[in-house]
């Protein structure tokens, strides 16, 4: 039944409210063209945050073709119809030209919905834009949305999202997944890494059936601690690797704020079952925390959540974030390599096998304390050498990276310190 209104759009009432006609003659326009072009009952359908989807969303999904659309035209011509941007899909730099939406009439045929980014003028010559959706009705637009989500929950599944807090609101990158790390190139102590790989496995088989079977609240929060260079990079790359869910890498910043957060867990709540990493979370702004804690224990929340968090400073995270559920459940120390670990890892890099095992052993020996950053390092040093001078050398390196490690544990660096090879 078509709806009846006390003030249609037409020319006489523009007269009576001339700053009406400011915005009725150009949803005149688009249902006209809706109209025309698919007859029916076409209407605004009012749709919570959907900028949310417009602005990121609805871009990537037409830009690998993963949504079917038609374009019915552009608004206005003194508006850009294409941009030129960064192309994210690469790791090297490289530039791309892609068609905007903003100043189009999207028509999605197996929805039957419309979307435009509509910008008004005043006469004032100020602007506002306005994301619009059309539709003969609001199911039709309740289905569309969910199939967003589940476009995007899978297209996330095949590359890496960071949302950064920045000046101007929380910005989005997209990258490609790089080079996998396996499950099998993390070394720690085999205990704590089967813990943790059950944990997150268990929480994304059969859509959380484990927690279902024992009444468990469908939610987790782990979070792991430990100096620097320790591998807490990559036990998370491998835990989001090989995991059949969505990731979003959460950059907190000192532009942290309340509606941030709230975007952040927003746009996670939309793909769940999915992972949120926070890495560095003791730089969360102080003026942030309790909201912080608050949204945790909230609503925004839901179900199907994994949160990961890292820090290299434990002493700086509120004792309140730490065991309660809902939070951090659990916490993980990923420590200093043991000398097994340290022998491991020196036998994994040396792929060249420019090392005799009683050396692997010595190096192994002497280089406690070492991070695993460090035993980088000191193997690239060591590769250098055999490379241009043909002789296995390692001692000096090793008492050089160690005092270093001293000095930055100290916060006690001196100006005559060696670095390099």
């Amino acid at each position: 039944m078509k709806s009846s209104f006390l003030l249609p759009l037409d020319a006489t009432h523009f007269e009576k409210l001339p700053h009406y006609q400011n915005y009725g003659t150009v949803i005149e326009a688009i249902l006209k063209k809706l109209d025309i072009h698919s007859p029916g009952d076409w209407k605004l359908i009012q749709v919570d945050e959907f900028s949310s989807y417009t602005e990121t969303m609805l871009p990537e999904l037409i830009h690998h073709k993963r949504l079917p659309y038609e374009s019915l035209g552009h608004l206005y011509p003194t508006l850009p119809s294409e941009k030129i941007q960064q192309d994210t899909s690469t790791n090297r730099f490289a530039l791309q030209t892609t068609e905007t939406i903003d100043n189009q009439l999207l028509f999605f045929p197996e929805h039957q919905i419309a979307v435009a980014n509509i910008s008004y003028y005043v006469a004032t010559g100020s602007t506002w834009s306005e994301h619009t959706v059309f539709a003969p009705s609001a199911d039709r637009v309740k289905r569309f949305i969910e199939q967003l989500n589940d476009l995007q929950r899978q297209a996330m599944k095949t590359n890496i999202t960071y949302l950064v807090d920045t000046e101007e609101g929380i910005e989005k990158k997209t990258y490609g997944l790089g080079t996998q790390i396996e499950r099998n190139d993390v070394l720690l102590d085999e205990q704590l890494k089967n813990e943790l790989f059950r944990s997150i496995d268990e929480f994304f088989s059969n859509g959380g059936a484990f927690f279902k079977e024992y009444s468990l609240p469908y939610k987790r929060g782990i979070l792991l601690y430990g100096s620097p260079g320790n591998g807490k990079t990559t036990l998370v790359r491998s835990i989001t690797g090989t995991t059949d869910a969505p990731v979003i890498y959460w950059q907190i910043t000192e532009f942290t704020g309340s509606h941030s957060v709230q975007e952040v867990f927003s746009t996670v709540e939309r793909l769940a079952p999915a992972i949120l990493v926070i890495e560095d979370i003791d730089s969360m702004p102080e003026h942030m925390r309790s909201t912080f804690l608050n949204i945790l224990d909230g609503v925004h929340v839901r179900d199907g959540l994994f949160i990961i968090g890292t820090t290299n400073y434990p002493e700086r995270i509120d004792p309140a974030l730490i065991n309660r559920a809902g939070r951090f459940d659990s916490t993980y120390e990923i420590t200093s390599p043991t000398e097994q670990v340290r022998k491991q890892y020196i036998e994994k890099l040396d792929k060249k096998k420019i090392l005799k095992q009683p050396e692997i052993v010595e190096i192994a020996k002497q280089t406690k304390g070492l991070s695993i950053s460090q035993l980088n390092e000191l193997y690239m040093s060591i590769a250098l050498t055999y490379h241009y001078d043909h002789v296995i050398v390692y001692e000096e390196r090793i008492q050089q990276l160690q005092k270093q490690h001293r000095q930055a544990t100290r916060h006690d660096w001196d100006k005559g310190s060696e670095i390099g090879f």
